[in-house]
């Protein structure tokens, strides 16, 4: 088991955090966070992070490791990740990856291709097209030039699909040309375990996650970000819940409708980590019917290791 490395994942609310630390205290290891929002500081009530007694019962990576108007890659990601897997598996402790943000994970299991160098004045002047155009016109660019890159990403994906033009601009070459030709010498053998809930029952945690959050302070968080001076078009803000808290806040939408369009945004961004996650045949399903089942899961995977 030297060179294993275990990945719970899943969509939002499927319950990877209490499957993790069930798993960890098996193992006697560490997790690390592959999630996109926990990474930064003060997000805390939106992102559903770990609770103290749980960051403290545990050892975790990658959660309050950046200020909300600070940044951080996928390539950066996949650097940090492997360091910290050699690291644990120095200290014979099998490596375990929990999180929902499959760009993330892609990126420790496939390898991201970061090569290419980058233009700052070509960057600039894509920004400007998306202040002038609207990102559905850089989207509709990046469809002619990279159809293939085009059809794996949203028009509001703008920053990934300024770096796909501007590897075709350097280089003359889609990005996908470059990481099909990229390969990374480790040896890692990744085992992924998927936390698989019927559709009406995942919607039904999702919804009732939110109301707990609303519970919890979202309304005062979001306050508390603001009043520090954090822009509301940061990256870190610009995401479901959030965003749809400050239009409350700017009196844009009542808190009833803003607590909807957290629910509904939830709902469609589950399906859209279940859609990405369904494409990798390499992921073992485990089928989950009440919230009991995670503690059998956590033998189930322990029989499987």
């Amino acid at each position: 088991m030297e060179r294993k490395v275990i990945i719970i994942l899943g969509p939002t609310g499927s319950g990877k955090t209490k499957l993790s630390l069930l798993l960890a205290a098996k193992l006697n290891t560490e997790i690390i966070s592959a999630d996109s929002r926990q990474i930064y500081k003060l997000l805390n009530v939106g992102t559903a992070k770990p609770t103290e007694t749980e960051l403290k019962s545990c050892k975790h990576y990658f959660i309050d490791l950046i200020l909300p108007d600070q940044e951080y890659n996928v390539s950066k990601f996949e650097n940090d990740t492997l360091k910290i897997i050699n690291d644990l598996q120095v200290r014979s402790k099998i490596p375990l990856v929990v999180g929902g943000s499959g760009l993330y994970i892609k990126s420790l299991i496939d390898g991201i291709f970061n090569t290419v160098d980058t233009d700052e004045d070509y960057r600039i002047y894509l920004k400007k097209l998306i202040d002038e155009k609207g990102k559905e016109y850089l989207y509709n660019l990046l469809k002619e030039k990279d159809p293939v890159s085009a059809e794996k990403m949203l028009p509001q994906n703008w920053k990934r699909i300024i770096r796909c033009l501007e590897v075709i601009h350097l280089t003359g070459e889609p990005i996908w040309k470059h990481q099909q030709d990229y390969t990374r010498q480790d040896e890692l053998e990744f085992i992924q375990f998927g936390l698989n809930w019927e559709r009406h029952q995942l919607y039904d945690r999702i919804n009732f996650r939110v109301d707990k959050m609303i519970e919890n302070g979202l309304v005062q968080e979001v306050e508390i970000l603001l009043n520090l001076g954090y822009n509301k078009n940061l990256n870190s803000l610009n995401t479901v819940g959030y965003k749809e808290i400050i239009s409350y806040l700017n009196k844009e939408i009542s808190l009833d409708r803003a607590i909807e369009l957290i629910k509904r945004n939830t709902r469609h961004y589950a399906k859209r980590q279940l859609t990405w996650f369904r494409k990798d045949d390499r992921i073992k399903w485990l089928d989950i019917e009440t919230e009991s089942d995670l503690d059998t899961l956590t033998e189930e995977i322990m029989n499987i290791l």
